[in-house]
């Protein structure tokens, strides 16, 4: 009885499908990869809290990720690459923390999203060494990170029932932007996600208005 090859001939007519233990060394590389990713953002958060943004070095960021410095520049040619996979990546984080706080109001994710910034302790550092770099990212504007921000609020607004119109969402994120520069209080936070969500919910559309039955006039003529 004749044995099929096809799933194991390349040359078949499958398309050259790779084998088990082939999709496994892709799948582990790829791992590896993400891993070292992550420890490279890791590493850079910490050296930024150590060190400050601007004396942070590459080198300084792959001993702190436990990394070499060759496999850092393999993800990163510059500390300004790292420094902006950093921000998408927190703002992923922020963005995820205040999502899981969503169930309880809007207004209690706003709250979490301010506090998570505020309380950032490699921001704080920027703060302190370089209050002129974090000033210049402090008002919304373009780029990747900015759009991913948007996307979330928008998001958010429109979960809780909210209009996500840019100037709702703009309104949220020059709040929880504010944070970089000046992180509230706890009291304060929670007064101002409050008026916050008052502000927003006054661009909600109005309710249609009743319209009047129409007027049956079949049989009212003479």
């Amino acid at each position: 009885m004749a044995t099929s090859t096809a799933s194991t001939d390349p040359s078949s007519g499958d398309g050259g499908s790779e084998s088990p233990s082939t999709r496994g060394t892709r799948s582990r590389a790829g791992n590896a990869m993400g891993r070292t990713h992550e420890a490279a953002l890791r590493g850079a958060v910490a050296a930024i809290e150590k060190y400050g943004s601007r004396k942070a070095t590459m080198g300084d960021i792959a001993m702190l990720a436990g990394i070499a410095k060759a496999t850092l520049y393999n993800h990163f040619r510059t500390r300004e690459d790292v420094y902006l996979a950093v921000v998408a990546n927190e703002v992923g984080s922020v963005a995820a923390a205040a999502r899981a706080k969503l169930p309880d109001g809007l207004d209690v994710a706003v709250d979490e999203a301010a506090r998570l910034i505020g309380e950032h302790a490699a921001l704080r550092k920027i703060a302190v060494d370089d209050p002129a770099a974090l000033a210049a990212v402090a008002t919304p504007g373009e780029g990747p990170a900015w759009t991913a921000a948007r996307t979330e609020v928008a998001g958010a607004l429109s979960d809780r029932g909210y209009v996500d119109s840019p100037a709702a969402v703009d309104l949220v994120l020059r709040y929880l932007a504010s944070q970089l520069l000046a992180p509230s209080t706890a009291e304060d936070r929670a007064s101002a996600a409050t008026l916050l969500m008052s502000a927003v919910a006054a661009q909600l559309p109005p309710e249609p208005e009743p319209q009047p039955d129409p007027v049956d006039n079949e049989g009212t003529s003479s």
